[in-house]
């Protein structure tokens, strides 16, 4: 009877030795997670007058997150904004100018109308119907010219303007790039400034990803290769904190085509090779997959 109990008990241990020493290594692939980090810097110098954000923190597309010192940028404006108008009060007034001779023009061709009608009673002379069509047509003549004259001191008034709007407009895309936008929704990771400081334009600022979407790097040989393809999906396995898994649906976004030497923090499911071939699976996060975290990848 104990002969029997030992032979159970042997038997029930080698199960269970089978069955941890199955769970090691019951896996394609292993890596670690990252995700897509975007490094934002300044686009213009001076004095960060503020700057509030903290690493950890949630930003959203275009929230603003501080300025840079702009008051400089903000007189020059002034400055053309003024020169413009100096120069637009210059513009000479066409209907004011012309008026005298536009109501000269009137008045002739009244006596015009009237000389002719007294031609045609034979009241009046050839002679005096010539003088008075001859001054008609001096007068427009007169009105042509100073139109002309004016048209031109209006345009070139314009064309001394165009280059000032453009620098303002210039200065308009520098102010605006004083301010701090947030270019995507993500978390911070690094904030690389403070408030008070003096920043250049490329100076990095600070850096953000998008954590509700991450990628496991892993790595698999050479043989298994033929075994993936791009939008596949795979299973992501990751401690649990419980001494077990916790699976996820991962999708294969990219695949290296070529063979790098194999990282020594990574296992492949052949130890011994040599080189092996990265590739990223994106994996929803609710926040449970941090960045650096270790993970499992199980083809289905």
């Amino acid at each position: 009877m104990k002969r029997i109990s030992s032979v159970i008990f042997i038997g029930s241990l080698i199960v269970l030795l089978s069955s941890c020493t199955g769970k090691k290594g019951d896996y394609d692939a292993s890596g670690s997670f990252e995700a897509d980090e975007t490094i934002i810097s300044a686009e213009a110098s001076g004095n960060l007058k503020q700057f509030n954000l903290e690493e950890g923190q949630t930003l959203q597309l275009g929230q603003e997150v501080g300025y840079i010192d702009s008051v400089q940028l903000s007189l020059k404006k002034k400055q053309l904004e003024a020169q413009i108008n100096a120069l637009l009060s210059k513009k000479p007034n066409v209907s004011t100018q012309l008026a005298a001779l536009q109501e000269q023009l009137k008045s002739a061709q009244n006596e015009q109308r009237r000389i002719a009608n007294m031609a045609k009673a034979d009241a009046a002379t050839q002679k005096q119907l010539d003088d008075i069509n001859g001054q008609v047509e001096v007068i427009k003549r007169q009105i042509d010219a100073q139109k002309s004259t004016l048209d031109i001191a209006t345009e070139g008034i314009s064309q001394d303007v165009t280059p000032l709007r453009v620098q303002i407009d210039q200065l308009n895309d520098q102010l605006q790039k004083c301010k701090i936008v947030n270019p995507i929704n993500g978390t911070v990771l690094t904030k690389y400034a403070e408030a008070n400081e003096v920043t250049t334009a490329g100076k990095p600022l600070y850096k953000i990803a998008d954590l509700t979407t991450i990628n496991l790097r892993a790595y698999i040989s050479g043989n298994q290769l033929p075994l993936v393809k791009l939008n596949q999906k795979v299973k992501v396995l990751t401690d649990d904190g419980k001494g077990g898994f916790k699976e996820a649906e991962g999708v294969i976004t990219w695949i290296n085509d070529k063979a790098e030497f194999t990282p020594k923090t990574i296992l492949t499911k052949d130890e011994r090779v040599n080189t092996v071939y990265a590739m990223k699976i994106k994996v929803a996060n609710n926040g449970t997959y941090k960045i650096g975290m270790y993970g499992e990848v199980k083809f289905q």
